[in-house]
């Protein structure tokens, strides 16, 4: 995707040889364009844990290069277990980040230490480039909704969306803005309702700057604006991306977003997950009981960052002083409320027989099956 015209990505290793590797500090967009250089382990653990880089397809890759620089600094067994302790502590709910680390590990366990490292790091480049490929993968699955939408109505789509879950989030293309992206650039007439997703705004800063640089019509909202819009018929889609979802279909996502699913259920607004297979939790039946739900910082809810009139970025405090704040990251939308998710193999419905269907290398033994 592009920043200020040019391709951009959000990470990718330094090509002078160092073994660095360098992403876009997300907690400094929309305002300035940084590129910050991660030197070791715990550089790759802060960017997590600090969402200097954030979204569950890029949060994977993060770790595999984290493991690399982990590894750079310790090839042992014991290096290589402190990495993905270290990593795996970054952030509980997005199971990506589990998953690029256990492909990480099964791919340099058994190997000899003088081959580990050059090992790791064509593994993480192999990692990157998978996520680019399957993005534009839903990308294109998911422009076939939306074009076929906008042939029926024979006028502009509206699509909302939640937090961010476009390039920014991955490695390229993104997840749910993947569609948007795609249906734009094949000329379809559509428009993007964008929540701001407090407490971070990662829907004002990080996706409205995504659209504003593709040129795709644009409109930022409050987070309780969605279900106004859809009662008096101004959205026709809803796409949002996820940290985690069960083989049955339930959808982790940023909190608020079972809010705009139920909205959608009572208004009869199609409520979409985009989604690599790789965001699946295959072992888990029961997203509101069985996943663990990330609390962050009570300071993100009572402080806000933003930029003044005379081009100052500061930070002011915009609640009650003394009162307590909770930070729930995330909720889960049952997949009662998910009219469909969109994957690098196609769309299927939220439900595990629809599931197993596309990705039959998962299924469970004793999985349903059709």
């Amino acid at each position: 995707m592009k920043v200020a015209g040019r391709p951009t990505r959000t990470i990718w290793p330094v090509s002078d040889g160092s073994g660095d590797v360098e992403i876009l500090d997300q907690t400094r967009i929309p305002h300035e364009v940084v590129t910050v250089r991660l030197r070791t382990l715990d550089d790759a653990a802060r960017a997590i844990a600090d969402m200097q880089v954030r979204g569950a397809p890029l949060i994977g890759v993060a770790a595999a290069y984290g493991v690399c620089l982990g590894l750079r600094e310790d090839a042992s067994d014991e290096g290589l277990e402190r990495a993905y302790d270290r990593l795996l502590a970054a952030r509980p709910t997005a199971v990506n980040l589990a998953w690029a680390l256990k492909e990480m590990i099964a791919t340099v366990r058994n190997r000899p230490r003088a081959e580990r490292l050059p090992v790791a790091y064509a593994r993480a480049a192999e990692l990157a480039e998978a996520d680019v490929a399957t993005c534009e993968a839903i990308g294109e699955h998911g422009a076939r909704l939306i074009a076929g939408h906008a042939a029926r109505k024979a006028g502009r789509v509206d699509v909302l969306t939640h937090c961010n879950a476009g390039w920014l989030a991955a490695v390229d293309w993104g997840t749910a803005l993947a569609p948007v992206y795609k249906a734009h650039r094949a000329g379809v007439d559509l428009h993007v309702w964008v929540d701001e997703t407090r407490p971070r705004n990662q829907g004002a800063s990080l996706t409205a700057f995504e659209l504003g640089q593709e040129g795709v019509p644009h409109t930022i909202i409050a987070d309780n604006t969605g279900g106004h819009l859809m009662q008096h018929g101004q959205v026709d889609f809803c796409i949002v991306g996820s940290d985690r979802t069960t083989r049955t279909g339930d959808v982790c996502n940023k909190i608020g977003t079972y809010l705009k699913a139920l909205a959608a259920r009572d208004n009869g607004v199609p409520f979409y997950a985009a989604l690599p297979s790789s965001t699946v939790d295959w072992s888990l039946t029961d997203g509101v009981a069985q996943i663990p739900i990330e609390e962050r910082s009570p300071e993100e809810v009572t402080r806000m960052t933003g930029r003044t009139a005379s081009g100052e970025v500061v930070s002011i405090d915009i609640g009650a002083p003394g009162s307590p704040a909770a930070n729930y990251a995330f909720d889960v939308t049952p997949a009662r409320l998910v009219s469909g998710i969109i994957t690098e193999r196609g769309v299927c419905t939220a439900d595990e027989a629809a599931l197993a269907a596309l990705f039959p290398e998962h299924r469970p033994a004793n999985s349903i099956s059709r």
